[in-house]
């Protein structure tokens, strides 16, 4: 018998022009075992990659790419020594792939599971229930609109979701101040001595065990039941290996609030080893890469600018990841980890908003112009031939673009400074981009991806996490025609899949504050607005509930602009899960 310690977990790598249909599989093994073989589609897999070996455990990636064909099927995979077949669905060639969206898979403070209303895991498990036929319980009901998916995709034997994109917050690291004695006593310590505090090389060797072990904790506890019984847990590990995933991290990939602490604690000694440590198990466990193909950044030098941002040299991606046939597709010459994928007729951008943030920046100097220049390789849509070329844009933030602005809740908070680790209230709203010291950047943002929609006569959709709630906005150029609809980006925001939503009740207060915020629109240039849309099917502006969220392009035949964009927020409720519908406009011919 084979006894995993973390996986199988899926990762989109890519397609090809050929039809290949990239994906890897990351396992851990115990070091004194053998590397165990894994079968795709009956066929021996090529060896595994290690990834990194560390506390006598193995972490090994398999290659599991397979052709795309004509129409879309489902393969099936192996792992030599564990009873369970497990299975993901490929879409045909040149279509667009069906996703789903979630983020903040876990607790912040483990008192949270008491807000639930239902099971820890309740969101994963409608999830997989309206992916997969094969893990439904036979209590488990369908409502009218899963019916719907039933004919054109569980009916032929195939699932629901091609592809899982995970926005943020994959794993909460908060628990590291509280687990690590010597880390939990420097809470206690003055500023001036928290920021002198050096780490010690037993220190190190701590929080570098505790980065690496978490995610064998995390995403495939002990508790759960063993892979190879009839009756299956419905939970996170079971969904990241039946959907090949799109992962991003956000703060508490690292700790919470990350980037928006004060320019003195974010470069204090225990401050970068925490990162440096949490940016190699990110690499490992979520983006699957070697742990000996990560370089170390280094600060850029003899800027004349002020260096309250960190400006870290670029890195040469392309040369550093050329021998690896699964290297995901990042951005050349950037620091950080922002990586894009075309598929069919979308093209799919995931950002990194942690690696170079701070109090006044979110993505570097660099960043911006490799985004820039990838931008205008985006193959236009081609109304004349309806599929070819980019009908959608998504962007992934795992932040909102198009939020309620809280102007005076900033103000309060900032007069209390933004150093405190275990209080997540400033730096949640230092984090969201429309924080005054993030809204320029947010309207650069947001005319770069207007005008790539006007070049290329594309519609971009933003999809986001974070905020424990449900929502939709839209942002918009002023100066152009109403049927101009390239010129309407829209936010779509799904979040949390785990974490309680706003419950307690001084969250419920908050809610209400939120919703009345949300009804005032934001005017951020005489041509540029955003606002807050009342949720669909609701009477309110947010959905204070855990929800995950379906990304489908329609199947129907397209308009000289392409196919429309269906949104399905499924949300909890005391009962059941509500369905929240939303369909985005191709470009008008």
């Amino acid at each position: 018998m084979t006894k995993l310690v973390i996986g199988p977990v899926l990762s989109f790598r890519g397609c090809s022009e050929g039809g290949d249909w990239k994906v890897s599989v990351l396992i851990g093994t115990h070091e004194k075992d053998a590397e165990p073989q894994i079968t795709i589609e009956g066929k021996k897999a090529k060896t595994p990659t290690t990834l990194l070996e560390h506390g006598r455990c193995r972490y090994l990636r398999y290659d599991l790419s397979c052709k795309q064909k004509v129409n879309e099927r489902r393969v099936e995979y192996r792992i030599a020594g564990v009873d369970e077949a497990w299975s993901f669905t490929v879409p045909g060639k040149g279509y667009a792939p069906r996703t789903a969206y979630v983020s903040c898979n876990g607790f912040s403070d483990p008192n949270g599971i008491r807000k639930l209303i239902k099971s820890e895991n309740a969101v994963w498990e409608d999830l997989l229930c309206s992916h997969d036929k094969e893990v439904r319980p036979d209590e488990y009901r369908l409502d009218k609109e899963q019916l719907w998916h039933e004919s054109r995709c569980h009916d032929k034997g195939n699932q629901r979701f091609h592809l899982l994109l995970m926005g943020g917050d994959q794993i909460y690291f908060d628990s590291i101040w509280e687990d690590i004695k010597p880390l939990k006593e420097w809470i206690g310590l003055s500023r001036e001595e928290q920021l002198k505090y050096t780490v010690n090389a037993a220190l190190d060797r701590k929080i570098e065990d505790y980065y690496f072990k978490q995610y064998s904790i995390r995403w495939l506890p002990n508790e759960r039941l063993s892979w190879g019984r009839q009756q299956k847990t419905l939970d996170a590990a079971q969904a990241m290996s039946r959907m090949p995933t799109v992962m991003m991290w956000d703060d508490h990939d690292i700790f919470d609030g990350w980037g928006s602490y004060s320019t003195e604690m974010q470069r204090s000694p225990l401050f970068q080893r925490l990162f440096y440590h949490a940016r190699r198990a990110f690499w490992v466990f979520q983006m699957q890469h070697a742990i000996d193909k990560l370089p170390e950044l280094t600060t850029r030098s003899n800027l004349d600018v002020r260096t309250d941002d960190p400006i870290f040299e670029p890195l040469h991606w392309k040369q550093i990841l050329k021998t690896d046939r699964l290297a995901l597709p990042l951005l050349d010459k950037q620091p950080g980890f922002t990586f894009v994928h075309s598929v069919g007729p979308t093209q799919l951008v995931v950002a990194d908003l942690r690696t170079e943030r701070s109090h006044e920046q979110v993505l570097g100097p660099d960043t911006w112009d490799a985004l820039k220049y990838w931008l205008k390789q985006v193959p236009a849509n081609e109304r004349k031939h309806p599929g070819a070329g980019c009908q959608h844009l998504l962007f992934m933030s795992s932040v909102p673009v198009v939020h309620p602005k809280l102007s005076l809740a900033e103000a309060f908070m900032d007069s209390f400074g933004s150093d405190h680790v275990l209080d997540s209230s400033a730096d949640d709203l230092k984090d969201h981009w429309t924080n005054d010291d993030h809204e320029g950047e947010r309207k650069r943002l947001i005319e770069t991806l207007l005008n790539v929609a006007e070049d290329k006569a594309l519609k971009v959709t933003i999809i986001s996490g974070d905020v424990h709630v449900a929502a939709w906005g839209v942002t918009s150029r002023k100066d152009v025609e109403p049927k101009a609809n390239w010129a309407q980006i829209q936010q779509l925001t799904s979040t949390a899949v785990v974490h309680p939503s706003l419950v307690s009740v001084m969250e419920r207060l908050f809610f209400h504050v939120l919703n009345s915020v949300a009804k005032k629109k934001q005017v951020m240039d005489v041509n540029l607005e955003a606002e807050m849309m009342l949720f669909p099917g609701s009477n309110r502006y947010v959905m204070a509930s855990r929800n995950w969220l379906a990304v489908e392009l329609d199947i129907g035949t397209p308009n000289q602009g392409g196919s429309k964009l269906w949104a399905t927020w499924r949300c909890e409720t005391k009962s059941s899960f509500s369905n929240h519908l939303l369909a985005v406009e191709p470009v008008n011919p």
